[in-house]
């Protein structure tokens, strides 16, 4: 049995990582009776001067429901580079990291990340020090787990926003565009799309016709609807053309809402507008959902290194918390089935997605 493990969070904030903070706490120290350190700014925190905190039962009181995270978390440094808008992983100082850890001694490590902070995990397996993934991504793009905490926050934000903005819609006879995240997958933009009756979601896995954009606003104007609501991920892109970029030196995504809203006004000649959610969509308290699974999750995590599993990240499945190699966790990103069930229904209840041969589809 450990004495004494490590947590820390890594990459992109999300709804619901003090949650899992705090179920690592609770269940380390009353169920296993080991001693918790926190280590701030994500594995920055064990190079140098290492920064951390002892974590106590009631230092994690009350954080259930906060945003953020009380460690802090990078998403870029010593152990991840963003190359061409991906993580990349250089040379880590991975032999500076470990003697740190064993001059705190602590024996393990939880690590609550997405894809590019589970790869750095797997590489302090390699090295042979126990660690524990616990998936953290609002995109919800680990293949390995059904739902990442954080991802039903960000949709329930997006829908709200959607809600809100057919309002102004329908008022104003306007069209109405919401650009949410989503760099390589659209499940953010297809589930808050279905939920908030969008009437067209576009999607980086189905490029996008400007014009058939553009035959659905003039369809539904046909049809007696003077308005469009349009939900749009950062990602999604035109058919024949790149993504677009905020900092195309940074690889930083956005922009492709505003470049919609210019080309519909001046080929349709309807007012349009954008709204951009941004970081809206991080940021703020974790819905009851999250809560309970970055809970649900923080404690497996802590069992599952009790019961002497290491390398491995706790996924959801079928309802009941298992664990995976964090090697196949890492190995693919889920993206939206083109022909799947939500898109289906999508298409089903009369949502576009804007696809060249939409019609045929």
């Amino acid at each position: 049995m450990y004495k004494q493990i490590g947590v820390l969070t890594g990459g992109g904030d999300a709804p619901g990582l003090n949650a899992v903070i705090r179920a690592v706490v609770r269940t380390a120290i009353g169920e296993f009776g080991m001693k918790c350190v926190g280590i701030e700014d994500s594995f920055e925190g064990i190079l140098g001067e290492p920064k951390t905190v002892k974590l106590t039962k009631r230092s994690v009181g009350g954080i259930l429901p906060r945003g953020g995270t009380i460690l802090g978390t990078r998403n870029r440094g010593s152990f991840c580079k963003m190359i061409e808008g991906k993580p990349v992983i250089p040379d880590m100082p991975i032999d500076e990291a470990l003697d740190n850890l064993r001059k705190l001694e602590i024996e393990a490590l939880i690590v609550i990340g997405g894809e590019g902070t589970l790869a750095i995990a797997e590489e302090f397996h390699r090295r042979g020090f126990p660690v524990i993934g616990v998936p953290k991504t609002i995109d919800n793009d680990l293949s390995a787990t059904e739902l990442t905490f954080g991802f039903m926050t960000a949709i329930d934000i997006a829908t709200e926003a959607l809600d809100r903005l057919h309002t102004t819609a329908a008022s104003h006879d306007r069209v109405m565009i919401l650009e949410v995240m989503g760099r390589n997958t659209g499940w953010i933009a297809l589930h808050s799309g279905l939920a908030g009756s969008a009437d067209i979601i576009l999607i980086p896995e189905i490029p996008f016709s400007i014009d058939s954009v553009l035959k659905k606003v003039r369809q539904r104007e046909k049809d007696g609807s003077s308005f469009t609501n349009i939900v749009v991920a950062e990602g999604a892109v035109e058919v024949g053309t790149k993504p677009i970029y905020l900092d195309a030196e940074a690889m930083r995504l956005g922009g492709v809402g505003s470049h919609l809203r210019r080309r519909i006004e001046a080929e349709t000649g309807k007012e349009s507008r954008c709204v951009v959610l941004g970081h809206l969509q991080r940021g703020g308290s974790p819905n009851a959902f999250d809560r309970m699974l970055g809970t649900n999750f923080g404690a497996c995590a802590v069992r599952a290194l009790a019961n002497g599993q290491t390398g491995v990240m706790v996924a959801l499945k079928a309802g009941e918390v298992h664990s995976v190699p964090l090697a196949d966790a890492i190995a693919n990103i889920k993206n939206v089935k083109v022909d799947g069930q939500l898109v289906r229904t999508a298409r089903d209840i009369g949502i576009s997605f804007a696809a060249p041969n939409e019609s045929k589809l």
